[in-house]
């Protein structure tokens, strides 16, 4: 499953404008412009990803729903999220959230150029004086 897993994950993250996969700590991570926004980690039969989460998101990822989020080490301090992409006892992950939550991830890591080039329902809000759109 990890490997399936992992493939998915990597479909989904290098689709997106100018991200590259590149390995660190021996897992792969997913970046643009050398800025990590999702990762890899696999260990103790477990694998997930962890994500750049939106202010408020962790906790209520985590509240929805613990046996698939959790609150990374390292990066959890900060806001990040981690989503378990095996099976847990409510069964496998959901692909069009996990593909959420790297977008998101993407739209709040890129710079504001690349993440204008996602669908419009998937860009970050705008930052004061920029105007939508």
């Amino acid at each position: 499953m990890s490997d399936d897993a992992v493939g998915r994950l990597r479909r989904i993250c290098v689709a997106l404008p100018e991200a590259v996969e590149k390995e660190a700590w021996g897992d792969p991570t997913f970046r643009v412009r050398e800025k990590i926004f999702a990762m890899v980690k696999v260990g103790d039969g477990r694998v997930s990803v962890w994500c750049k989460a939106p202010p408020g998101s962790q906790e209520v990822l985590i509240g929805a729903d613990p046996e698939r989020f959790f609150r990374p080490p390292y990066v959890g301090s900060k806001g990040w999220v981690g989503m378990r992409l095996d099976d847990t006892p409510d069964g496998p992950p959901d692909w069009d959230e996990v593909r959420a939550i790297v977008v998101r991830s993407y739209g709040l890591i890129a710079p504001r150029r690349l993440a204008r080039r996602l669908e419009p329902r998937e860009r970050p809000p705008a930052r004061p004086g920029e105007g939508g759109s």
